[in-house]
C-alpha cells in the first residue's frame, strides 16, 4: 500500500470514527482522568503534523500549546474549570485576531506579519470558557472577494485546500480550512466566517455541521471584514451538540460591533436547551424548491430529507419558491464592493502595528508589484472594482441595500415563514465537491446560502448524505434570531439520520484520490 493511499485511508478512518465524539464526551474523559488537554493537544499537533501535508488545512500553529494545556490542566486538577471548553482545542479561521506570536493574515502574503496581539472578542469568549487556541485555519484569500473566478481555498500564503474526501476535489469556500480540518479531525472544534455561504457551503462539502448565527449575535470585532450587513463568525463542528454549545460560548457583544451591542437580549441563550430529540414534533417545515434542483442525485437525497423529517413528527409544506426582483443580483454585489472598501480600510488603519498604513489602493498596488506570488492563477478584479466604489452615504449604496434586505427579509424569509406559518425552511446547502481548478476557478452548480446570508438571518447545514462518496448536506434556516428553531430541528433530524451518516470508504476513490492538484503549494 502507497503512503498517500495509507493517508486517505487514515482520513478515511478519522473520519468515520470520531463522528461521534463531541466536546461532552471529551469533558467527561478528562475529569475521569482518562484523558487530559495536553494529549487532546498533542494529538492534534500529531494529526495536523500527518495529514496537513497534504490537506493544507491549517495556514499556522500556536507554538505555545502544549504549554498553555499543560496550564488548563493544572487548573483542572486544582478544581477551577473556566467553562465546558476548559481544555478543548480550537482553530480558528486565518481571518481571526488572537493573542500571541501567530499572525492574522486573510491568507494574503500582504498581511503575513500581522500580529495585533490581541484576541478578537469571539476568541476571549472561547479562551473564557476554557478554550485553547491551537492554530488558524487556510482560507480563500480575503475570503473570497478578490477575483470572480477564484478557487474556493486558495491563498497566496497558504496555497490550495483539499477536500480529505478526495484530495482532487475542493472544499469549497472561504473556510475551506475550518471545513476541511473538521472533518479530519485535526482539532475536535473549528471556528469559520461567513458573507455569502462561506460556513456552509465548506461544511456541507466536507461532511460536517456549520451554523452562520444571525448577523450582530457574535461579535466581528477582530475579525478582518468583508461586509458589515453580512458578515459573522460560527461554529464549524462534527455535530449539532457541538455547534450548539460553541455558539452559546461565543456569543456576545462590545463597543466596537454597534450591531452587537442592540441584540444583546438574544446573547443570553444556552442553545444546548434546543437538543431535543423529538424537537420536530409539531414542526412546520418549508421546502424551498427554488434553490433544489440543480442535481439529481442531490435532489434524491432531499427527498429522503423529507421523509427523515415527517418521521421525526414534522409536518412538510413543499413546493415554496423566492424569486429575486429585478436588478437584486447587482445590488447586492454592489453592496459588498461598498462596504468591503469601506470596512477593510477601517480594519486597516485600526492595526496597532505597522500595516495600519495600508489601504485597499495599496493593496492592489502591493498584489501588482507582487504578481507571480499573489495572482499566479487569478486576478483582483473584484479589489478593483470595489476601490472603484464611493462612500457609504453614496445613494446608490443606500439603495441597494433596501433592495436586497427588503427582499431577502419581509419578502423572502418573513413573507414565507408568515404566509405558510413555517417554523423553518430547509433545501439542500449545495452540490457536491467539484474539482479543483486553478486556472478556471470554482464550478458551482448550485446553492441555498443568498436568503439566509444577505437577510443576516441564521443558517444551520448537517449531513444530508453523499454522492459517490462526497457529503452533502441539508440547510434549515429561519428568521432573524430563530437560533433555537433552527438547532432543535438540526439535532433532531441528526439524531434520526446518524446510522447513514458514516462514510463507507471505496477505495477507488482512494485511487482517484491519491494525488492532490499539481497546483498544491
Amino acid at each position: 500500500m502507497s503512503n498517500t493511499f495509507k493517508l486517505i485511508c487514515l482520513l478515511c478512518v478519522t473520519i468515520s470514527s470520531s463522528a461521534e465524539t463531541t466536546v461532552q464526551d471529551l469533558q467527561q474523559a478528562m475529569q475521569q482522568g482518562t484523558l487530559s488537554a495536553v494529549r487532546l493537544t498533542q494529538q492534534s499537533l500529531d494529526a495536523i503534523g500527518q495529514m496537513n501535508p497534504r490537506l493544507n488545512a491549517v495556514i499556522s500553529v500556536n507554538p505555545n500549546a502544549l504549554t498553555e494545556a499543560q496550564q488548563l490542566d493544572q487548573e483542572r486538577k486544582k478544581g477551577q474549570l473556566r467553562g465546558p471548553l476548559h481544555g478543548i482545542p480550537v482553530l480558528l479561521k486565518d481571518n481571526i485576531e488572537s493573542a500571541g506570536q501567530i499572525p492574522t493574515t486573510a491568507g494574503s502574503l500582504a498581511l503575513k506579519n500581522n500580529i495585533t496581539g490581541r484576541d478578537a472578542t469571539l476568541v476571549k469568549q472561547l479562551r473564557d470558557a476554557g478554550a485553547l487556541i491551537l492554530g488558524k485555519t487556510n482560507l480563500s484569500e480575503w475570503a473570497n472577494f478578490r477575483s470572480e473566478r477564484s478557487s474556493s481555498g486558495w491563498s497566496s500564503l497558504g496555497g490550495q485546500t483539499n477536500n480529505p474526501y478526495n484530495l482532487h476535489r475542493n472544499p469549497c469556500g472561504s473556510s475551506a480550512g475550518s471545513g476541511a480540518a473538521a472533518a479530519a479531525g485535526l482539532a475536535p472544534l473549528t471556528v469559520g466566517t461567513e458573507t455569502n455561504g462561506s460556513i456552509v457551503c465548506p461544511a456541507s462539502a466536507n461532511g460536517v455541521v456549520g451554523l452562520k448565527p444571525s448577523v450582530g449575535l457574535v461579535s466581528r470585532t477582530g475579525v478582518v471584514p468583508l461586509s458589515h450587513s453580512q458578515d459573522t463568525a460560527g461554529p464549524m463542528t462534527r455535530s449539532v451538540s457541538d455547534a450548539a454549545l460553541m455558539l452559546t460560548m461565543m456569543q456576545g457583544g462590545d463597543d466596537q460591533d454597534k450591531l452587537s451591542l442592540t441584540v444583546s437580549k438574544y446573547q443570553q441563550r444556552d442553545y444546548r436547551e434546543s437538543l431535543n430529540k423529538a424537537g420536530l414534533q409539531g414542526k412546520r417545515i418549508g421546502v424551498l424548491r427554488s434553490t433544489a434542483g440543480f442535481h439529481s442525485e442531490v435532489d434524491a437525497l432531499l427527498e429522503q430529507a423529507i421523509k427523515d423529517l415527517q418521521k421525526g413528527g414534522a409536518e412538510v409544506i413543499d413546493e415554496l419558491s423566492w424569486q429575486a426582483p429585478d436588478g437584486f443580483w447587482q445590488a447586492s454585489y454592489d453592496v459588498l464592493l461598498y462596504e468591503f472598501k469601506h470596512d477593510l480600510n477601517r480594519y486597516l488603519a485600526s492595526l496597532p502595528n505597522a500595516l495600519n498604513v495600508l489601504t485597499l489602493e495599496q493593496l492592489i498596488a502591493y498584489n501588482e508589484v507582487n504578481r507571480d506570488q499573489v495572482m499566479p492563477w487569478f486576478d483582483q478584479e473584484i479589489f478593483s472594482k470595489a476601490q472603484a466604489k464611493g462612500p457609504l452615504t453614496d445613494q446608490a449604496y443606500r439603495d441597494a441595500l433596501q433592495l436586497v434586505q427588503k427582499a431577502t427579509r419581509a419578502d423572502g424569509i418573513d413573507a414565507l415563514l408568515k404566509a405558510h406559518e413555517l417554523d423553518a425552511l430547509i433545501a439542500p446547502t449545495g452540490s457536491p465537491a467539484w474539482t479543483t481548478d486553478l486556472i478556471n476557478g470554482d464550478h458551482f452548480m448550485g446553492s441555498s446560502s443568498s436568503l439566509a446570508a444577505i437577510s443576516g438571518y441564521p443558517n444551520i447545514t448537517v449531513p444530508m448524505g453523499h454522492v459517490h462518496g462526497l457529503p452533502v448536506g441539508l440547510s434549515v434556516f429561519a428568521e432573524a434570531f430563530a437560533e433555537p428553531t433552527i438547532i432543535e430541528v438540526a439535532y433532531a433530524y441528526e439524531q434520526l439520520t446518524l446510522h447513514r451518516q458514516t462514510l463507507r470508504f471505496d477505495p477507488h476513490l482512494a485511487a482517484t484520490g491519491s494525488k492532490a492538484p499539481a497546483t498544491e503549494k
